[in-house]
């Protein structure tokens, strides 16, 4: 039976969407090799100034549509451009971008722009090639920009990959000028300085000093750190390049002589001064443990004698370590400058320490000397609060490890979400503290009041509910559980909230920020530009040897060759052991061909035999045979690859001219469409305002034809209304005229009352005054004739003792008179008696 078939309408083939109106065709910048920094960074701001005119995330630009020309620019720059300081204007501008806070939006998406580009730009380079463009330097203003030459041929005595790479050359900082003075303001001034006059003529731009002259001598990576590109430093390739200067796979110093340079180089054991493996970040972390872990076993030692009377020998090996602490903090500063000095929190723990320490060697002097214990005891005190930073410190050597290292920055970005809020808490805590302080002032004082709210703050709502009554009667109990819900419920459930928010917002770029603290720290270590560092106490010898010295003594050429005989007898033991352990390192390492050194041959093993000599079952010279056939596999390779990438830039610039061809076509047709467009819109608008018109009439005539009978309905219904409000009014009247009748009565009989209660009260009150005056004349009365007769018998009393004092007198005489007569009859007898 035959078939049936439905067949479906073919739909017409869709019209693309029309472009921008006024979009506009930007010419990827020229960037040549020879073009100095300055140059770079005005080139790369007029494109990304032209190309990001909207806001973009992170996320669009680097998987949108919104980040196609960045591609654009990405292959042209690692196809076209070799110019050393594109990663680090990249990186610079992106600083800029970032601390723009005029268009905040659209300057952050530029600063994404620029960091996806550089990173994208290192990744279509070789290991050596992303080192050379990451660890340039951009050169003094008095030296001229180098041009690049390759490491591999600078050192053609060192082993190196099998395909070496041409790479940038590396400018160098001059012994005399560091970064140390840079400021970021004086960074953000000159860029913003620069980005401002892109669009001045090369002619008009006359300017008395270099912009970008604060940028000299930082190479790509100081300024990434910087600039907090937290996305690019996580890249592969420039984590790669951090871990080998964390390994020392990557030196900046590989000669320990007079004459030595500062210069990024890879690692040859064979050609290396041991001891400039003391320049290494990875040993000098753990020379910096060791030396914390021995200042802490001094510190608590110290602590636990707590000698007031004397200074111990303990205590002196602690003063001693605390000086090095100090001058190693200092040259610390010097070497890495402020910038990344104050980037990392720990060493403003290592300040707080040291002045501490050093607070407490000065008071405890003082004591002994003036013999005054009180302030040896203080001393002690301040001594003890350095444990509070000594033993946090512990966990910035706990951050080097992933896990410590996300935690820690969630921790930090917590502390400060906790207080900002903490400032809101406090200003509501002053308010009720004030209002319960005034308004309980006869019960409760300010200082009990304080720990009572502080109580309750801390979860103690029991001790606010049985004290409210006693604050006040009225308004103390809502007050008071007013004051309990906001600290217990509110305050408090914001606050973890707010904290959950700050660590799930840190915790999803957890990668990122371990990455960034790493990078900070190795940067730090590996920025120094002195020869010679001397790890603590060592620093103290050299201190105390050289500064001296300076004073006599002008040649540097000698001062360095001393610190270098001195840093070679006072660091031989260190070193010792660091080579010991690098050297039992290479005999268990498994794969010789990782990290940055690449394999390690002897010249004979390099040496490639003739094809026709066969092989003689030596294993040494069957792997040279293996290692010569991959060297041509290799150069065959390249070959293709050299031949694909000529046929992708002929593609490219077939690509820019049908581009071209395409936009003018469609720039064309989009303009007889918008005529044909405007034609039509004009002929609507016409029909639409008539149209419009004719209903505008229709709709005022039933507009006003509803608007008065709205108007009479109104009337009518505001007459009564009035009728029933007058009627109400009426009998409102009324009710209030004899509710006031009956009130005036009250109140008339209330006053006769009130009147009559008065008259009584004041005739008790008179007859009671009566009756106590009455009795109080009494009592005068009483105590007046008890006073008379008091008198009377003192009187008589005086009488009767004048009279008995008067017959004592009279007795005595006629004692006395009798005394004399009897004397005198005695004298009488005695005369006969002698005759």
């Amino acid at each position: 039976m035959p078939i049936r078939v439905k067949l479906k309408k073919v739909p017409k083939p869709r019209e693309p969407s029309p472009g921008p109106s006024n979009y506009v065709y930007v010419d990827l910048p020229e960037i040549r090799e020879g073009d100095s920094f300055r140059d770079v960074i005005k080139a790369l701001s007029r494109y990304f100034t032209a190309v990001i005119t909207l806001p973009h995330t992170l996320e669009q630009l680097r998987t949108s549509a919104a980040g196609s020309e960045l591609r654009s620019l990405v292959d042209h720059l690692a196809l076209n451009c070799s110019n050393p300081t594109i990663v680090n204007a990249l990186l610079a501008l992106k600083w800029h971008y970032g601390a723009d806070g005029k268009t905040r939006d659209l300057s952050t998406a530029r600063a994404y722009a620029c960091e996806i580009v550089a990173w994208r730009f290192l990744s279509r380079l070789s290991e050596r090639e992303a080192v050379d463009y990451c660890l340039y330097e951009i050169p003094e203003l008095d030296l001229p920009d180098p041009i690049p030459e390759t490491i591999q041929e600078e050192f053609s005595f060192e082993h190196s990959p099998l395909l070496p790479h041409s790479n940038g050359s590396h400018g160098r900082r001059t012994m005399t000028t560091t970064v140390s003075s840079v400021k970021r303001g004086q960074l953000l001034q000159s860029l913003s300085r620069l980005t401002a006059s892109f669009n001045i003529e090369e002619g008009q731009e006359e300017e008395e000093e270099d912009p970008t002259a604060p940028f000299r001598g930082l190479n790509a990576l100081e300024i990434a750190a910087i600039s907090n590109s937290k996305q690019f430093l996580a890249q592969g390739v420039v984590q790669k390049i951090l871990t080998a200067i964390w390994n020392g796979d990557i030196v900046f110093w590989d000669q320990l002589s007079v004459y030595a340079t500062k210069k990024p180089r890879y690692y040859n054991p064979a050609t290396a001064d041991p001891f400039c493996r003391l320049r290494v970040p990875k040993y000098l972390k753990i020379w910096e443990i060791f030396f914390f872990l021995m200042f802490m076993a001094l510190y608590y030692t110290v602590l636990v004698e707590r000698d007031i009377e004397v200074i111990t020998g303990t205590e002196y090996i602690l003063y001693i370590l605390l000086g090095a602490f100090l001058y190693d903090e200092i040259s610390a500063w010097r070497d890495a400058g402020s910038i990344f000095y104050t980037s990392d929190i720990w060493n403003l723990f290592d300040m707080i320490m040291i002045i501490l320490g050093i607070t407490f060697a000065v008071l405890k002097n003082i004591g002994i000397y003036t013999h005054t214990p009180e302030a040896v005891e203080v001393a002690f005190d301040i001594f003890a609060l350095e444990a509070l930073f000594m033993v946090p410190r512990i966990c910035s050597f706990l951050s080097l490890s992933p896990y410590w290292g996300t935690l820690i920055p969630c921790f930090k970005e917590m502390a400060k979400d906790f207080v900002k809020f903490m400032i809101l808490v406090i200003i509501v805590y002053c308010g009720f503290l004030t209002t319960f302080s005034l308004i309980g002032r006869n019960s409760f004082t300010f200082s009990r009041m304080t720990m009572i709210l502080t109580k309750i703050f801390f979860g103690s709502s029991g001790t606010g509910i049985e004290i409210m009554d006693d604050i006040d009667p009225v308004f103390g109990p809502p007050l008071m559980l007013l004051f309990i819900c906001l600290s217990s419920f509110l305050l408090t459930g914001s606050l973890t909230g707010m904290l959950s928010n700050s660590f799930s917002r840190v915790i999803t770029q957890a990668r990122e920020e371990y990455l960034f603290v790493y990078s900070i720290y190795v940067l730090e270590a590996s920025t120094s530009n002195r020869l010679t560092h001397f790890l603590p106490p060592f620093n103290l010898v050299s201190f105390f040897i050289f500064r001296p010295l300076r004073f006599f003594f002008h040649s540097e050429t000698k001062f360095r060759a001393g610190r270098i005989a001195l840093l070679k007898i006072t660091h031989a033991p260190v070193v010792g052991a660091i080579m010991l352990y690098e050297s039992l390192r290479r005999r268990n390492a498994q794969d010789e061909f990782a990290g940055f050194k690449g394999p390690s041959f002897n010249q004979e093993d390099t040496l490639r035999p003739s094809h026709g000599q066969g092989s003689t079952g030596d294993g040494k010279s069957s792997r040279v045979n293996d290692m010569a056939s991959k060297i041509d596999r290799l150069t065959l390779i390249i070959l293709n690859m050299q031949e694909k990438e000529d046929e992708y830039r002929q593609q490219l610039q077939r690509e820019k001219e049908e581009r071209e061809k395409r936009e003018a076509k469609e720039k064309e047709e989009r303009e007889q469409k918008e005529a044909k467009e405007k034609e039509e819109r004009e002929k609507r608008e016409a029909k639409e305002k008539e149209e419009r018109e004719q209903s505008e009439a229709k709709e005022k005539e039933e507009k006003e034809t509803k608007e008065r009978e709205e108007k009479e309905r109104k009337a009518k219904k505001e007459q009564q209304d009035r009728e029933e409000k007058e009627k109400k009014e009426q009998e409102e009247r009324e009710a209030r005229e004899k509710k006031e009748q009956e009130e005036k009565a009250e109140k008339e009989r209330k006053e006769q009352q009130e009147k009559e209660e008065k008259q009584k009260k004041e005739q008790e009150e008179r007859e009671a005054k009566v009756k106590k005056e009455q009795e109080e004349k009494e009592k005068r009365e009483q105590e007046e004739k008890k006073k008379r007769e008091q008198e009377e018998k003192e009187k008589k009393e005086q009488e009767e003792k004048e009279k008995r004092e008067q017959e004592e007198k009279e007795k005595r005489e006629q004692e006395e008179q009798a005394k004399k007569e009897q004397e005198a009859k005695e004298d009488d007898d005695q005369k006969p008696s002698d005759e």
